[in-house]
């Protein structure tokens, strides 16, 4: 969905792609939580709840591996400002009856620009941690459903995500 000026930010009025200036833009409090899910067989789920993974302890690795793409989001993104991050924390809930783990991932700063790619790639790089460290076993595990689910702070307020 576009802004509410539906325009595309990160273009100039000639079409060109730049980084938006935030430069006259007051610091606040910024929130972005997001969200994704990794689905795997049975077994491969049984094996990151015992820890027996052989790579070693598979979420506790995820769990810094998002962290730290959180941070690189700048980095990876041409577009996106380099920022601050004040928090982030990252919570996974296993699904026994769906054979999956749900991340889920808070950033937050306080600046001119909001965290919601920030969240959004850390959830991206925690969910290919797993399917990293469990591919031996199980290749045909499915990342899907990454989304935003809230952000909070800016010009534009806070938004949540409708289901």
């Amino acid at each position: 969905m576009a802004n509410s000026d539906q325009t595309l930010t990160h273009f100039d009025n000639s079409g060109q792609a730049h980084m938006v200036d935030v430069g006259d833009k007051p610091a606040t409090r910024r929130i972005g939580i997001a969200t994704g899910t990794i689905s795997m067989l049975p077994a491969t789920l049984k094996l990151i709840q015992q820890g027996d993974a052989k790579k070693g302890d598979v979420l506790g690795i995820a769990r810094i591996a998002a962290i730290q793409g959180s941070k690189k989001t700048a980095d990876l993104i041409p577009l996106c400002h380099p920022i601050s991050l004040t928090k982030v924390s990252v919570t996974f809930e296993i699904n026994q009856s769906e054979s999956s783990i749900i991340c889920t991932i808070r950033c937050e700063t306080t600046g001119q620009t909001g965290v919601e790619m920030e969240a959004l790639t850390a959830v991206s790089i925690g969910l290919l941690t797993i399917y990293d460290m469990c591919k031996a076993v199980d290749r045909g595990m499915t990342i899907s459903a990454v989304k935003l689910l809230e952000k909070h702070g800016g010009k534009s307020g806070d938004w949540l995500a409708s289901s």
